[in-house]
């Protein structure tokens, strides 16, 4: 039986292997290594030394270029110059708490707030998605009364002590589910049964979740899926088939967050929000990682009757959360979504590389299934009887980084190619992806 993969050890640099490495790159390891101790997190069979980036490109220390498909929090590209020179004006004039008047801070939150939809009008800062998700969670505890909630089976969501419980994409090894969290399969469209419904399917195991929790005395409170299901493998199609899910939880009366954190802001290529694909209104969207293109910034989107609930059970306040330079960062981000037009970009592009990944899997075998929508991409390695094959991944990855290209992994083996570049990425960004994958699975 294939044996599921923590979310942090897909790719990671193996620390016993530091010992042989040499030179610069073994000093920098053994003293990050000593500093940071077992929380270091390196990627990659050999670690790389990042010491710029700009576009859909970083560079290593000695000047190699990586054209970069796996980070997705410079949505608008690395270093955009709006960005930069945004954050560099307003950190030389003010930066300081939200405790005064900055009509920057409003007119950001009402441009932000003008991409949902209209009964979504109330914006809470947060300087990290972890932070949005652990907010949205105790809203959904102060609204409902409840304490149970509903997630995927690897599921990330973030990593307060709170949030930490609906990951279960993070456990270690035989860690338990908390009593208060359950747990249902990923919409795997691929491994669909002939004739089932997957809208269908993913709602019968929701409501039995929901069952199951109250059968065991405790109140449901909500349901909080990444509409993409990034961790899980990447499922977006088709279109519409979460509505009988968030159905289903607004008739057990629990609420419906959307974490939007990595396929928001145009990723998905038809909207700023997956969440849109489905024709649904969540009762929280959290937002993150490529809100200020790099800047540390995230945020609650909900109605103002739930926020005003959540707020008279504790007195919320952020010290850092939209700051005057979060501020200019987000802003600037959504005037270059807006200006350069990166959102059609995200779907034009996106469509030609599903396309091309297509042609790839049209003659080999071992490619399995191509999904997503925009530029969000997971392209599945499977072997015998559709078996994930995560050690195929790994080697690409690694083989795909030593040819200038990183990328990482998803799903719940590790067998799934996670494809998230920036938005400004090109055709001829995308035809250098396809060779260099043919290339890489050509020589094996």
């Amino acid at each position: 039986m294939t044996e599921t993969k923590q979310i942090l050890a897909l790719n990671r640099f193996d620390a016993e292997r530091a010992r042989g490495l040499d030179g610069r790159l073994g000093e920098l390891v053994a003293r990050r290594q000593r500093a940071f101790g077992v929380s270091s997190v390196l990627f990659y069979e050999q670690p790389l030394e990042i010491a710029r980036a700009e576009g859909v490109f970083m560079f290593d220390a000695s000047g190699k270029p990586y054209l970069d498909v796996y980070n997705n929090v410079p949505v608008v590209g690395h270093c955009h110059p709006a960005v930069v020179a945004a954050i560099a004006q307003q950190a030389g004039r003010l930066n300081t708490n939200t405790r005064y008047l900055y009509e920057s801070l409003t007119t950001y939150a009402e441009t932000l707030l003008g991409t949902f939809p209209a009964a979504l009008s109330n914006l809470s800062m947060t300087c990290t998605g972890s932070e949005a998700n652990d907010i949205a969670l105790r809203i959904a505890r102060a609204w409902t009364g409840g304490s149970g909630f509903v997630v995927t089976e690897t599921a990330y969501h973030g990593n307060t002590s709170l949030v930490m419980e609906v990951s279960p994409s993070s456990y270690r090894k035989g860690r338990e589910l908390p009593p208060h969290i359950r747990t249902i399969p990923a919409p795997d469209s691929y491994r669909l049964a002939p004739g089932e419904d997957l809208g269908e399917v993913f709602a019968g195991h929701l409501q039995r979740a929901i069952d199951d929790l109250e059968g065991s005395g405790i109140r449901f409170a909500g349901l909080i899926l990444d509409t993409v299901f990034s961790s899980d493998g990447v499922f977006a199609d088709p279109p519409g088939f979460l509505a009988r899910a968030v159905e289903r939880v607004h008739r057990a009366g629990g609420l419906f967050i959307a974490d939007e954190v990595q396929p928001g802001f145009g990723r998905t290529g038809d909207g700023y929000w997956c969440f849109g694909r489905h024709g649904i209104e969540p009762d929280v969207v959290t937002l993150g990682k490529p809100m200020g293109n790099g800047f540390p910034m995230g945020g609650v989107v909900t109605r103002p009757e739930l926020l005003e609930c959540f707020c008279a059970e504790t007195g919320y306040f952020n010290t850092f959360a939209g700051n005057p330079v979060a501020v200019a960062a987000g802003q600037a981000v959504l005037d270059t979504l807006q200006r350069e037009g990166l959102i059609a970009n995200a779907n034009s592009v996106g469509g030609y590389l599903r396309d091309g990944l297509w042609r790839l899997a049209q003659s080999d075998a071992r490619i399995g299934d191509v999904r997503g929508a925009g530029l969000f991409v997971g392209l599945e390695f499977i072997g015998v009887d559709r078996a994930p094959d995560g050690a195929l991944a790994s080697h690409v990855i690694n083989a795909m980084k030593e040819r200038g290209i990183l990328i990482g992994a998803a799903g719940a083996y590790g067998n799934v190619l996670k494809i998230r570049p920036a938005l400004c990425f090109s055709q001829a960004n995308a035809d250098q992806f396809l060779t260099t994958l043919q290339a890489v699975l050509d020589v094996g």
